[in-house]
């Protein structure tokens, strides 16, 4: 039987976000912030020609780079100011929450509330300035050992390059905080969201484009285009999938009174992690071909090989990648959730689960339950990314849109649907409130 909130917020209509006015200016803040940031996927930085850029761009969109370029809405492929995207600032956050298992400082700092959050993220942003300027002089001294691409090759080439990539990806750190802070859902998977769809429609014309000249099959094409709905529809399910434990709260007197014993629910969510795996798995994949592009492909011969096999479709390629998407999903699950500190909030109030002892009994078998469900849920996430990549790879599919792009588009509109959603269940809270004769109210 669904509950009070879940019967209103089925009666949210748009006549409520039409009264929404805060709501509103949210939605607008956020359109804003995400045309500014298109708008920068489209201004180069100096000193490329534009015709070489193009051709080398069109050899390599098979690759990583061409994979990397899909997530950064063409950027990096018109190496636009915003060529790097959030990517180092994504990495940067993984090292600093990995360094927190490693590192007294940090753990410390993890535990200090508001105050030890706001420094953290002082270090990621450094951390996400320093990342920026190793990938920019990765990219600088690759683009200059690519021929005729760079116009004027040499150190004031490489330095405006760094300053002016690692500003880009700066201000789209700065960007997708406000976001976060002033617009509708998370701002850094909102920004990856926007570049993926704003390159959907030029891709899908290309497909097509091949269909009607003969270059790809029609039954292709419906595989594809099939294989996009059942997956959408399959990320649909698991994200909406919960496991949930049975809490009961035993009776309890107020002075003359007894109140009755109540149950409730504690949902864990089979994918608790969501789409952050994928994401940083991809990041990270970035790094060792920035290392590669320091030497020009004059390096030693181990690291030529070893770029070699990243290459996209490589099995090295795919096991890195399936691997780091299932680590990802347990740590960023182990970080997102505390089965200890949930049991001793049950305690606490008096919580218990049927059979499941208070305390520490209680935290050994939500752990036990947890990591189930996360193994069930780090498979999903490595079977959604992995399929569509091996379709793709073997089978010459020109048109990418892969697991990883599905389960970020699908994901991140769900969780700005249910962010619109909660806005509008609290202004009809709010009018209930108003409308309700509450004793010290005003009339």
């Amino acid at each position: 039987m669904a509950s009070a909130a879940e019967q209103l917020a089925a009666n949210i209509n748009f006549s409520a976000l039409a009264k929404a006015e805060d709501l509103k200016k949210r939605i607008w803040f956020t359109l804003g912030a995400l045309i500014i940031y298109r708008l920068g996927t489209y201004i180069p930085i100096p000193g490329i020609d534009a015709i070489e850029l193009s051709r080398l761009v069109q050899q390599n969109s098979s690759g990583i780079l061409g994979w990397i370029n899909g997530l950064a809405g063409g950027a990096l492929g018109r190496m636009a100011i915003f060529a790097l995207n959030i990517m180092p600032y994504i990495s940067a956050s993984i090292i600093i929450q990995l360094m927190t298992t490693v590192s007294p400082h940090l753990e410390q700092l993890k535990k200090e509330g508001e105050q030890g959050r706001k420094k953290m993220n002082q270090y990621t942003r450094y951390g996400t300035v320093i990342l920026a300027a190793l990938q920019a002089y990765g990219i600088a001294v690759g683009l200059e050992g690519q021929g005729n691409v760079v116009t004027d090759p040499g150190w004031f080439f490489r330095a405006s390059t760094v300053i002016t990539l690692t500003g880009g990806t700066v201000f789209l750190m700065w960007l997708g905080e406000q976001i976060t802070a002033r617009g509708i859902g998370n701002g850094i998977s909102l920004i990856i969201f926007a570049g993926i769809v704003a390159e959907l429609p030029s891709a899908i014309a290309g497909t097509l484009e091949l269909g009607r000249t003969g270059q790809l099959s029609t039954f292709l094409i419906l595989g594809v285009i099939i294989m996009a709905i059942v997956v959408i529809a399959f990320i649909v399910f698991v994200e909406r999938a919960q496991r949930r434990l049975l809490i009961q709260y035993p009776k309890r007197q107020q002075g003359n009174k007894v109140f009755q014993g109540d149950s409730s629910h504690l949902p864990l969510k089979l994918n608790t992690a969501g789409v952050i795996p994928p994401i940083f798995a991809s990041s990270l994949l970035l790094l060792p071909i920035t290392v590669a592009n320091f030497s020009q492909g004059q390096g030693p011969e181990w690291l030529n090989y070893i770029t070699a096999l990243l290459g996209r479709g490589q099995p090295l390629f795919l096991a890195l990648y399936v691997g780091m998407i299932i680590f990802f999903a347990f740590f960023y699950t182990a970080i997102m959730f505390n089965p200890k500190e949930t049991a001793d909030n049950l305690k606490k109030y008096g919580g218990f689960i049927p059979g499941i002892r208070p305390g520490e009994r209680t935290a050994e078998y939500i752990d036990y339950v947890l990591t189930r469900i996360t193994t069930v849920g780090a498979l999903y996430l490595a079977l959604v990314c992995l399929l569509p990549e091996l379709l793709t790879s073997y089978a010459r599919v020109p048109f990418y849109f892969g697991g990883t792009s599905l389960l970020i588009v699908v994901s991140v509109t769900m969780d700005t649907v249910s962010q619109v959603q909660g806005h509008l269940l609290a202004q009809q809270y709010e009018g209930l409130v108003k409308k309700a004769r509450l004793r010290g109210g005003k009339k």
